[in-house]
């Protein structure tokens, strides 16, 4: 009786095999996920920017299509920049937390081809609307900025930015 007892006991010990864990997760994703994450982001950056400029109601911002908005704050009503101008610009980069991210000196200017550089998009949009002498605040939503990963540098993921640019020459 006890080694039937004793085999019984091994044959069912032996016999059940612990269930494994699969290793590989499930993803359940889809393109609307994305794009329901997307604009939830977006949505979440309107309303930082909103407040921003909150604070700031002398800021008469000019809003387009792409999110980018604007504010000549000193107009010389020349020809504006388009698309293969070379333009001089000094500019400062700031988050929607004031913190300074890139500035040029007194005596510097940055140089680019406008459409035709990797500048971000909204400052290359935003000098479209600037003809030389101009300076202007534009707020770059991070989709027209450093978008999902930042600058890697000093510009996080996801953060708009507040550019201060004047146009120094466009040639």
């Amino acid at each position: 009786m006890r080694y039937i007892f004793l085999v019984t006991l091994l044959v069912g010990v032996f016999s059940c095999e612990p269930k494994q864990e699969s290793s590989e997760k499930s993803v359940d994703w889809s393109k609307e996920k994305s794009t329901d994450l997307a604009k939830d982001i977006v949505f979440e950056e309107q309303i930082d920017i909103q407040l921003y400029l909150k604070r700031r109601p002398d800021w008469k911002m000019i809003p387009t299509g792409t999110g980018l908005q604007y504010w000549i704050y000193e107009d010389h009503k020349g020809e504006t920049a388009k698309e293969g101008d070379i333009v001089e610009v000094a500019f400062e980069v700031r988050l929607l937390d004031d913190s300074l991210c890139y500035k040029t000196e007194a005596s510097e200017v940055a140089t680019f081809k406008v459409d035709k550089s990797d500048v971000e998009t909204g400052v290359q949009e935003g000098v479209k609307y600037l003809s030389k002498g101009d300076k202007a605040k534009l707020i770059i939503p991070s989709h027209l900025g450093h978008g999902l990963v930042g600058d890697l540098n000093r510009i996080p993921p996801l953060q708009a930015l507040v550019v201060d640019v004047e146009v120094v020459d466009i040639k």
